[in-house]
């Protein structure tokens, strides 16, 4: 259910996304399990064995809050009725996310737009026509604000609707280099972050925000990528999330059309300009069929605990190869609920790492994934 959260709650709700070992999945089953982010922070001394997790304290959530209201900028919880609509049916949704602009744009007809930071003169110009003329029939342009056709598209789209996803906290965006270009769009576009304040972008957190950006739009359009590129990082999230995976051709010749020409071979549709991509999403873009998420907390059989011989029983049945939660339970002849409910307290403990889909695997395997 879509409701506002009060300031304790999203204080509460703060606290808990920011707890070192606990991911969004591990987020979100605790809230189905506890019903409220205060009462799953109280349960965690409970749950962790060994070492205590240590959560961000009420002041430095309240000084979070404060400072991003400074910035008049918030922080929002995925159950409120403001979070990006698109963003929240994602397995599993980031439990928190900062915005700074116009937050309305995000629950606009988006569309995504990446590409080669070092794009060529050909790439950047077939950005820029592209990010303009998608303005021009109403779409929101959506991309990471990096050198090259990232900051083309958001640039070429600045008056129609853009929005651009951080890897770092909103206080800190990257790169320095395009310090104006975000500060124009805090102006007349929206800037997102999925990141607590004070954070600096590093390497690991690219993936993430890539895989925010495709959940934020309808569909992903690559302009230029090499083969290893987050440009299809990107591209791979989008045709996870059940989003419409497009690519610009380019020259065989040309490393940087590479990446872009195998998701063409892949399947993924082939467009040389706006028209080709509104036809492709449709004058209205289709509705998600994206599955709810089962309460296995509602089911009886989940105890408040388990016991550590279950759960090392349970830890012997994972591998470096993701297996899912209904396979888990056969072989441990647990229900599915006790399973998730194992599972939240291996990956506490730093002995498991749950994956969208309901999966799990051993958590060095689900990190290099």
């Amino acid at each position: 259910m879509s409701r506002p959260l009060a300031r304790a709650e999203l204080i509460a709700w703060a606290r808990l996304a920011r707890t070192p070992r606990i991911g969004p999945i591990t987020f979100h089953r605790l809230i189905a399990r506890y019903r409220t982010a205060s009462a799953a922070l109280e349960a965690l001394p409970r749950l962790v064995r060994g070492e205590p997790l240590a959560p961000a304290s009420v002041s430095d959530a309240e000084r979070e809050l404060d400072r991003l209201d400074a910035m008049d900028a918030r922080l929002v919880a995925s159950c409120e009725p403001d979070y990006p609509p698109l963003l929240k049916q994602v397995d599993p949704p980031p439990p928190v996310i900062a915005a700074r602009g116009r937050l309305e744009l995000a629950h606009g007809r988006t569309i995504a737009l990446v590409g080669a930071r070092e794009a060529s003169a050909a790439g950047l110009a077939l950005a820029r026509d592209l990010a303009a003329e998608l303005g021009a029939m109403g779409f929101i342009t959506v991309s990471g604000l990096a050198r090259g056709v990232d900051a083309a598209v958001h640039r070429a789209s600045l008056d129609s609707g853009t929005v651009a996803v951080l890897a770092g906290g909103l206080d800190n965006p990257y790169p320095p280099q395009n310090a104006t270009l975000h500060d124009a769009i805090v102006a007349q576009g929206l800037v997102l972050s999925e990141a607590p304040l004070g954070a600096v972008a590093r390497a690991r957190d690219f993936p993430r925000r890539n895989h925010i950006i495709s959940g934020l739009s309808y569909g992903v359009v690559v302009v230029e990528a090499a083969l290893r590129s987050g440009s299809l990082i990107t591209a791979r999230a989008a045709a996870e999330q059940n989003r419409e995976v497009m690519a610009a051709p380019g020259s065989p010749l040309d490393p940087r059309a590479r990446g872009g020409n195998a998701l063409i071979k892949g399947g993924a549709a082939l467009v040389e300009d706006a028209a080709d991509i509104a036809a492709h999403l449709g004058a209205a873009p289709r509705a998600l069929r994206v599955a709810a998420a089962p309460r296995l907390s509602e089911e009886a059989d989940a105890p408040e605990r388990i016991d550590e011989p279950t759960l090392a029983r349970l830890a012997r049945l994972l591998s470096p190869t993701p297996v899912h939660v209904n396979d888990l339970a056969r072989s441990a002849d647990m229900s599915q609920a006790a399973v998730a409910a194992a599972l939240v307290e291996l990956e506490l403990a730093g002995r498991a790492a749950s994956l969208p889909g309901g999966f799990a695997a051993l958590p060095r395997a689900a990190f290099e994934r």
